[in-house]
């Protein structure tokens, strides 16, 4: 604890860049409420990671089989913005509890390449979708502050965030479940202004279960899609935060 204690001083110092010397605080008393309400907006980037299941064997109309080899990706991070609100509730000088529902708002660009069949000027066939996300989260957030310095006070987190995900086509290649869960650990910095307390957050999320909806392949009519969709047997997704938390 001694030693977390330290990085946490040090990072004060690295963070807030403040300058010697006392100056008047603002707000003194905001971190002796018990607890606390506020609003959080913020951007975000979103990745998922695919396993794919490799070669596959494609039985055509004509009964005739095909081995094929399809692989999905998606090739870029998209990114999308955050909304919510948030009840902190204060366990000791510098641990803290918060609640963070919101919503996540996103898009993913998703590509799958079909490596066995090639176009007329020798391309790999390539197909695309858009995998729009709506994310409503709930954040359960432990908090470790360092002593505050003049108007700043540094801190970081860790915890875990279940979502529900609103989105989703049956005509989709691909199709997430509606449920997820988020490990999600980062920093951040309280800045005391005159009449409220800013918090700018970097935290990085890390989705614990596979959210693939493997049975989506089953349920397509489109018997020219389902190969592509049975290209992945797990997807796991991730996200990097950057949140402004007013109190």
């Amino acid at each position: 604890m001694k030693r977390l204690f330290t990085i946490i001083t040090v990072l004060t110092a690295a963070l807030c860049a403040m300058a010697q010397g006392k100056t008047v605080q603002n707000r003194p008393y905001t971190d002796l409420r018990p607890f606390h309400f506020g609003v959080v907006v913020g951007m975000h980037l979103q990745d998922i990671e695919f396993m794919n299941v490799g070669p596959q064997i494609i039985t055509g109309a004509d009964g005739t089989t095909a081995e094929k080899v399809i692989t999905c990706d998606q090739d870029r991070w998209d990114p999308g913005f955050t909304v919510g609100v948030l009840g902190e509730f204060r366990l000791s000088n510098n641990f803290a509890f918060r609640i963070a529902p919101a919503m996540y708002f996103g898009n993913r660009h998703i590509t799958l390449t079909n490596l066995t069949d090639k176009l007329e000027n020798g391309e790999y066939v390539t197909q695309r979708q858009d995998l729009k996300t709506v994310y409503i989260s709930s954040a359960l957030n432990l908090l470790f502050s360092a002593p505050r310095l003049n108007n700043t006070r540094p801190y970081l987190m860790a915890g875990i965030n279940p979502m529900i995900n609103l989105s989703g086509k049956d005509n989709d290649y691909i199709k997430l479940k509606r449920y997820d869960v988020f490990l999600e650990f980062g920093l951040g910095c309280d800045f005391y202004l005159p009449y409220f307390k800013l918090r700018p957050e970097l935290k990085f999320c890390y989705g614990l279960i596979n959210s693939l909806d493997t049975s989506h392949p089953d349920k397509l009519k489109d018997q020219n899609m389902i190969m592509y969709a049975k290209s992945v047997k797990e997807a796991r997704s991730k996200m990097i935060v950057l949140s402004f938390y007013f109190e």
